[in-house]
């Protein structure tokens, strides 16, 4: 007989990558993209104007020509794994019809929830604190993501509760690298998390 442990790690299938994109700034429309790149120092390069680190030269320690050095923000200490809970943000493509169908909307585009990555097949809360991939990027799920006040001026009034329980998942990168459409989404054993 299976434990909780196992039973919380098992998925009958893995999940799709439906749509991908990146916020230009606060407050704008987030720009569907055909693949995004994840670092583990600032999250998706793109989102919210974030911008690759500098690279150290490896023995003087100074950052190489032409290149300006990029401090993270607070919020994302360069620590892999650290804090930064929020660097990326999934939403299940199978919670579109039910938002829209609270919302009192004939459908809802994924731009109008503003998150990153819309996946499907997968059930997002299942890893929340939890390792999984996408494609070659290794995510980790830190928490619900919860809806804003922006849902009310995107889906109208009472958008805020349509959204309520199906807002998604944030998350934190831990390995870098690109992200594209039709990737797949696969949970990762613990084991196997523990190792990246």
């Amino acid at each position: 007989m299976k434990t909780i442990q196992d039973l919380r790690t098992t998925f009958p299938r893995p999940g799709r990558v439906e749509w991908l994109s990146l916020r230009p700034a606060r407050r704008v429309m987030p720009v569907r993209v055909a693949e995004v790149e994840a670092h583990p120092l600032v999250g998706l390069i793109g989102d919210h104007g974030k911008t690759a680190p500098g690279r150290l030269t490896a023995l003087s320690g100074e950052m190489q020509s032409g290149e300006m050095e990029a401090t993270p923000r607070p919020s994302n200490p360069s620590i892999p794994g650290g804090p930064g809970k929020r660097q990326v943000t999934l939403i299940q493509a199978e919670h579109l019809p039910v938002i829209a169908a609270l919302a009192g909307l004939p459908e809802v585009m994924p731009e109008l929830l503003r998150r990153n990555i819309v996946v499907s097949g997968v059930p997002l809360l299942a890893l929340k604190d939890a390792r999984f991939q996408i494609g070659e990027v290794v995510l980790e799920g830190t928490g619900e993501c919860h809806p804003c006040s922006r849902m009310e001026e995107n889906l109208g009034e009472g958008g805020y509760n349509a959204v309520r329980g199906h807002g998604g998942l944030t998350a934190r990168v831990i390995v870098g690298g690109v992200i594209r459409e039709g990737d797949t989404v696969t949970a990762l054993a613990p084991e196997r998390a523990e190792k990246d």
